[in-house]
């Protein structure tokens, strides 16, 4: 039997807390390590953590660490130690372009060799794919994630969350939210088949708990729809009727909701709110203006229309929440004004999994001394379109 089928075996069959336990005995055996230690990204994506009943170990930052530099290029990092030392190799823990952490390993030569190194990954790879698996049946591994306790509201939020990115030869997307530990309503969903690409940002009314509850209803409901087969302005239909079933336009909910093809870049909108969008293509960045039409739940039985775009290869899409775009400066100019077009333009090189986080740090700075006093949502999508047999995008 393949080796690395024998390992994805072996970690199908292991007990959820046991999965590094396996993972370890297969690097032990097939690369002579000496050790392992996992750690996974916190919610706030700012430090990576160790896995472990009790951690022993401090936390390490991801912008300034060996490990955070395996993070963030998506590349194995070997960190030279002693000259007759062993080598520590960092490898990314990434699942279909969802980063989760990094797995470090102590080899006991000083020099791994590319296939090594290879073969590491595909193991890390493996793992990762069970980690997910298992947050059904343990909290280890989202122990692991947080650096401090979540509010109730946050935990219910990121609960309902696909993950933070995800990618496929068509495009890369990547999502964050600040406050990390303590959002309230804003939040962001998407599924991905054959065919289509469906991606809803959603900005909840109100604070804490009454707002959390307001998302959850939104987001299963356009999940309801989306499932049951409905076309987009369906699904703002039939969420928008349980929305006001249930708070009687009391309440209300802004979503964008986005359906790409995969095949010709045509996508489909329907803006119920206030979720923004710009688009950077080439040098140039422009807002995408939308035809706004009425909140989720706001009246009873609001048709909704879907208008109609085109992306092409080399696009990049960024959506942000009324808490990034309307963030004032010390002098009280709205972030979405100037300084975002600044931002999305001096962090065009950056993959687009790191620009959410890259923008809502400039947030941070731009509002100074001022704290955030609403939730703030970035989603960033680049688009390379479908590349046909003669290698040419299909669009």
């Amino acid at each position: 039997m393949d080796r690395f089928a024998a390992v994805e075996r072996e970690l199908r069959k292991a007990a959820p807390h046991l999965l590094l336990d396996v993972a370890t005995a297969a690097l032990r055996e097939q690369y002579d390590v000496q050790s392992v230690e996992l750690r996974l990204a916190d919610y706030g994506m700012t430090v990576l953590q160790v896995v472990a009943e009790v951690p022993l170990s401090e936390p390490v930052p991801i912008h300034d660490s060996a490990q955070g530099r395996a993070f963030g290029s998506q590349e194995p990092y070997v960190e030279r130690r002693a000259a007759s030392g062993p080598a520590l190799v960092h490898l990314p823990v990434t699942v279909r372009g969802d980063r989760l952490g990094v797995l470090t390993a102590a080899v006991s030569e000083g020099d791994c060799s590319p296939s090594d190194l290879a073969g590491m990954q595909q193991i890390c790879e493996a793992l990762g794919h069970e980690i997910l698996v298992a947050g059904r049946d343990t909290d280890l591994y989202l122990l692991a994630r947080r650096a401090t306790r979540l509010t109730l509201a946050a935990e219910m939020q990121w609960q309902l969350l696909p993950g933070r990115s995800v990618s496929r030869p068509e495009f890369s997307l990547g999502a964050h939210l600040e406050p990390a530990y303590a959002i309230f309503g804003d939040n962001f969903d998407w599924s991905v088949s054959a065919h289509h690409l469906t991606l809803t940002v959603t900005n909840g009314m109100g604070k804490g708990m009454e707002a959390a509850l307001l998302t959850n209803l939104v987001v299963n409901a356009l999940r309801n729809a989306r499932r049951a087969g409905l076309d987009l302005p369906g699904q703002a239909g039939l969420a928008d009727q349980a929305v006001y079933a249930q708070y009687r336009g009391a309440l209300h909910a802004s979503v964008l909701l986005l359906r790409f093809d995969l095949a010709t870049g045509e996508v489909e909108a329907v803006d119920a709110g206030s979720p923004r969008m710009w688009r950077l293509r080439g040098r140039g960045v422009e807002t995408v203006e939308f035809d706004a039409q009425l909140p989720l739940g706001m009246f009873e039985e609001t048709e909704y229309v879907a208008e109609h775009l085109r992306v092409e290869p080399g696009d990049r899409l960024l959506i942000g929440s009324d808490g990034v775009y309307d963030g004032p400066s010390a002098a009280g100019e709205r972030y979405g004004e100037r300084a975002l077009v600044r931002a999305l333009s001096a962090h065009r090189f950056l993959p687009s999994e790191q620009v959410p986080l890259a923008v809502l740090r400039d947030l941070r700075d731009y509002r100074g001394a001022t704290p955030l006093d609403d939730d703030a949502l970035v989603v960033c999508l680049d688009w390379f379109g479908r590349q046909s047999s003669a290698g040419d995008p299909s669009v």
